[in-house]
């Protein structure tokens, strides 16, 4: 279960990773097949926004990548479930606020993290 849960920090880092890389490079470019309920006309005007939203999914990422090289393995656990934990309520809000498919995207996967970590510690 534990292995389970750490595969699941390394694929939504990886989902961050990749967030990062859209919203900060490729916003007028790739990111209009992706939003494609955003207005095209939009894109041009918000990159600097998107920028910055890309940073904070970048530093989402790098936390969730510091949790998995920690050796102290309760500290490891503390810090992903924190780092899931921002995910989960960054999705959740975005599911509210923006589409519904983030929620799937974004917080379901760090949801299941979150609970395979707490499986782990309650086994």
């Amino acid at each position: 279960m534990l292995l389970l849960a750490k595969i699941i920090v390394v694929v939504v880092a990886l989902l961050h990773i990749y967030f990062l890389w859209l919203e900060m490079f490729a916003w007028t470019t790739k990111a209009k097949k992706v939003f494609r309920n955003f207005p095209e006309e939009l894109f041009e005007p918000t990159k600097t926004l998107a920028a910055n939203q890309g940073l904070y999914n970048g530093f989402l990422a790098a936390g969730l990548i510091w949790s998995l090289l920690i050796q102290d393995a309760l500290w490891q656990v503390y810090v992903a479930l924190f780092f899931l934990g921002c995910v989960a309520v960054a999705g959740v809000y975005g599911a509210i606020t923006a589409s519904k498919k983030i929620f799937t995207v974004q917080a379901l996967p760090a949801l299941m993290g979150i609970l395979l970590f707490l499986l782990h510690h309650l086994a």
